[in-house]
């Protein structure tokens, strides 16, 4: 389950239709044009194309960094206890089907050429205004007729951009989109949303970079980022890289959105099969970062039909007792 600040508690559920390829898109390297922390090879286009081994953003963004090494925050056990508690599991918010739809949060890759239109926004003052090349058949979170957050995730592949809508709803076919909230980010620049505004996550983050998705865990064996991760009750605080927060609650024992957990490095990972072990060693090394309030310990990631549920379901024998919280910086309240 996801929630958004200005918004009502919202459900999560879930779309994507069948991955698709396309036509290839020139590699990326870290730091060059089009690159965004690439190093790897083409990308496809469609609904849960794969990336062919490209990464959003610089190396050095707060994504992509290597947290094994930082210390840990003194208020590590409580604030781990405060996200649900230390024997809840890990839950995988992704993988097949669930409840009719495609389960966990859909993309489409689309190409520079893909046009745009307008969309129309609820909570206008702190989205980047249209157009946005959403095509009119755009995977929804939880499918066309969900009632849930109903993210719209697209990256423009040639662009090296990312369009991300909150509550999405296709007027006249597509030809035009409301939303409850957008952001736009550049996948080659490490650029944050404005101090204070949300992005089509509570947090002010973006979604894409977060996802647990098939071409990496699976077809490239490593996933080279930090995941995105919920818990029930937050602070009204956050930090870095976050921008926003969800919450009224002041107490310190709370979670801020962005806090970073990470699992810890003695975890035996040698006992789960192949794509959970690679999903768990990107916990080990980039940890998770928390994007919004929701379901505890639920780790959010893209629907595709070649996921095994059973062996996504191991996850949950990992406990939050199995984390620590990332030393954090500064605490911004206002």
């Amino acid at each position: 389950m996801h929630a958004r600040a200005l918004a009502p508690l919202l459900g999560a559920s879930l779309l994507l239709a069948a991955c698709s390829g396309g036509s290839p898109a020139a590699p990326g390297d870290d730091g060059g044009p089009g690159g965004g922390g690439g190093g790897g090879g083409t990308s496809g286009l469609g609904p849960g194309a794969s990336l062919g081994g490209r990464r959003p953003f610089p190396a050095d963004n707060a994504w992509n960094r290597d947290v094994s090494g930082d210390p840990v925050d003194p208020a590590s056990s409580t604030l781990l206890a405060a996200c649900g508690g230390l024997d809840r599991g890990l839950h995988p918010d992704f993988g097949t089907v669930w409840n009719g739809a495609p389960n966990g949060i859909p993309y489409v890759v689309v190409a520079g050429s893909q046009g745009k239109v307008p969309v129309t926004f609820y909570y206008d003052r702190e989205s980047d205004p249209g157009p946005y090349p959403v095509p009119p058949n755009a995977p929804v979170e939880g499918g066309s007729s969900g009632t849930g957050d109903r993210h719209v995730l697209v990256v423009d592949r040639d662009s090296w951009k990312l369009y991300e809508l909150f509550d999405a709803r296709p007027v006249d076919g597509g030809q035009s989109w409301t939303a409850g909230s957008g952001a736009v980010f550049d996948l080659n620049s490490n650029a944050l949303r404005p101090e204070g505004w949300t992005s089509a996550d509570a947090a002010g983050l973006p979604i894409f970079p977060g996802l647990v998705r098939y071409d990496e865990a699976v077809e490239q064996r490593e996933i080279r980022h930090a995941l995105r991760f919920t818990c029930p009750t937050t602070r009204r605080a956050y930090v870095h890289p976050a921008r926003h927060f969800a919450s009224s609650r002041t107490e310190a024992t709370l979670p801020p959105m962005g806090m970073r957990v990470r699992l810890k490095a003695g975890f035996d990972v040698s006992g789960f099969p192949p794509a959970v072990q690679v999903i768990l060693n990107a916990m080990k090394k980039h940890g998770m970062l928390l994007a919004d309030n929701g379901s505890a310990w639920y780790v959010s990631g893209a629907p595709d039909p070649r996921w095994s549920d059973d062996e996504l379901a191991t996850l949950r024998s990992v406990r939050g007792r199995d984390f620590e919280v990332v030393q954090m910086g500064a605490v911004v309240t206002q």
